[in-house]
């Protein structure tokens, strides 16, 4: 991939706000740009052609298989309280799924981080934070998107993963200029409203919407109940058997029950 041209392609709105950088091979995107967080001037993306390090939630790492995938962080600044970007993951999401369906790849989301194409993992969202001297918060947000999947990773995987050829036959700057083009609206977008903006649109691309889930925190069920969407904080809501209850994104994970 080349900056230059998806730069181009994102156009100047894009480029008076953030840099893009595209570097051969790293350890992790996110571990690159937290670590420039306290001297960082601008929005910044980074994309790595291979990450070798890549990680996902829960300290669980992300695999992929070198040019299989569009792995990427983008670090950008609000200005707000650090409680005010909890439902920041989730408004990614929205932004990532709305463009992948313009691009014809209809994906649903499952809370908090993940994207499914045909019931299994497309993309992985992972948020990490930083706080600036001045007060400003410094969201690094690290995406990673299939785009097809050799059967040995899969099988290193260890769970059913999706991908998407579509976008894999496509020119990758053109895919990546259509993907940071609306993710950089939506940022803009979520640090104006936060969450209330994206919670109607999330849920309408909710997988386990009227389902029966469980949340797990270290492979304990901590709750179950009916999977009745997200509140514009982006806390899902449960009708459990003790009535409607709400849980916060943490460590903690969704799994659908048969």
């Amino acid at each position: 991939m080349n900056g230059a041209a998806i730069a181009r392609i994102c156009g100047p709105a894009f480029n008076a706000v953030a840099d893009i950088e595209v570097v051969a091979e790293t350890g992790s995107t996110n571990a690159d740009l937290l670590a420039r967080s306290a001297h960082q001037a601008r929005n910044t993306v980074l994309i790595a052609e291979r990450q070798n390090a890549g990680r996902g939630r829960a300290g669980r790492s992300w695999l992929s298989a070198e040019g299989g995938s569009l792995t990427f962080s983008v670090a950008w600044q609000f200005h707000c309280p650090l409680h005010a970007l909890a439902g920041l993951p989730l408004a990614v999401g929205v932004a990532l799924a709305e463009t992948l369906a313009s691009l014809s790849v209809n994906v649903q989301l499952k809370w908090p981080n993940d994207l499914l194409k045909d019931g299994a993992k497309l993309a992985g969202v992972l948020i990490e934070t930083r706080s600036a001297p001045d007060g400003a918060v410094w969201a690094v947000i690290g995406i990673g998107l299939n785009l097809h999947l050799p059967d040995e990773l899969e099988q290193r995987i260890g769970r059913p993963a999706a991908s998407a050829p579509w976008l894999a036959a496509m020119d990758r700057d053109a895919l990546m200029a259509a993907l940071l083009s609306n993710l950089a609206a939506s940022l803009d977008q979520f640090g104006q409203l936060g969450f209330a903006a994206f919670s109607a649109r999330w849920n309408r691309l909710h997988a386990h919407q009227g389902s029966m889930v469980q949340i797990v925190d270290g492979g304990v069920t901590v709750a179950e109940g009916i999977a009745a969407g997200v509140d514009d904080s982006g806390a899902l809501l449960l009708d459990s058997a003790a009535g409607r209850i709400a849980i916060v994104a943490g460590d903690v994970s969704l799994r659908a029950q048969a």
